[in-house]
């Protein structure tokens, strides 16, 4: 296919699409801000994560509650840096399940106690209302909301209003930061950015045979800019930077339909 001539055809998709939904529609350039995590990551993610956009996480067992919410955590903190506040909603039941945010856990991600608010509400439903009004708040850098099981309240409807009021912030010179945390993986459609499955590694001890730095299995599912891939990380909290610690794999960006994809033989 002529590239020159394929041009065209796709811009006028990108725009037909993004008149059906507008979360789709093309960013505007020198508003939108990039969260690094790791080299190789930020390679697939054009960059980085992008504000102005959803991002979900779900751990790929309920062991892996705790460290989804601490890349989570790391990620906001990288987001807000030194002004602006961070928001995380939670339902009384999610409380309940998976604990509130540790004090002294939230200092090694980089999270200042005093640049946290916790909002507690009694259902799903309240915790996707919030979240779309803070995306829209100049004083919030990073909106965090957690929702127990798979979230089935956050359907595809429910996302893509999050999705555009992540990037009405970012229009509006917000930041946009929205992080949907799910207790569990689910397979109902999202309108947002990014979906990851997040398990915690085993750490390298250090020198002194103790524990080392958290480590982070990262499994990213859905990538609207490029291809998925599973990275093993780091977190450096006296840097406050991710590391990358293992390669494992990245997977080509699926252009054709999987029924047309060749038959490989395995053995």
């Amino acid at each position: 296919m002529d590239h020159a001539a394929a041009q065209p055809t796709l811009n006028q998709l990108r725009q037909t699409l993004a008149g059906i939904d507008p979360s789709h529609a093309p960013r505007l350039a020198g508003v939108e801000r990039l969260v690094d995590i790791a080299a190789p990551v930020d390679a697939v993610l054009g960059g980085g994560l992008a504000c102005g956009a959803l991002h979900e996480f779900a751990p790929s067992a309920p062991v892996h509650l705790a460290a989804t919410s601490g890349f989570a955590t790391a990620l906001a903190a990288r987001a807000s840096g030194d002004r602006k506040q961070i928001l995380w909603i939670l339902t009384d039941y999610a409380a309940g399940e998976g604990g509130g945010p540790y004090g002294p856990g939230l200092d090694l991600f980089g999270m200042a106690l005093e640049r946290l608010l916790i909002l507690r509400v009694a259902k799903p439903v309240d915790v996707l209302w919030a979240m779309e009004e803070a995306l829209r708040c100049r004083a919030v850098a990073c909106v965090i909301a957690e929702l127990t099981s798979d979230g089935s309240a956050a359907d595809l409807t429910a996302t893509r209003r999050l999705a555009l009021a992540a990037r009405e912030g970012v229009s509006a010179q917000i930041s946009g930061f929205g992080l949907l945390v799910r207790h569990k993986a689910t397979v109902m459609p999202s309108a947002a950015s990014t979906r990851w499955e997040i398990a915690a590694a085993p750490s390298r001890p250090d020198v002194y045979g103790g524990l080392g730095r958290v480590r982070f299995d990262l499994s990213l599912h859905k990538n609207r800019r490029g291809p998925s891939g599973r990275w093993i990380i780091e977190w450096d909290h006296h840097e406050r930077a991710f590391q990358q610690a293992v390669p494992v794999a990245v997977a080509s960006p699926a252009f054709n339909r999987p029924d047309r994809a060749p038959w490989v033989r395995a053995g």
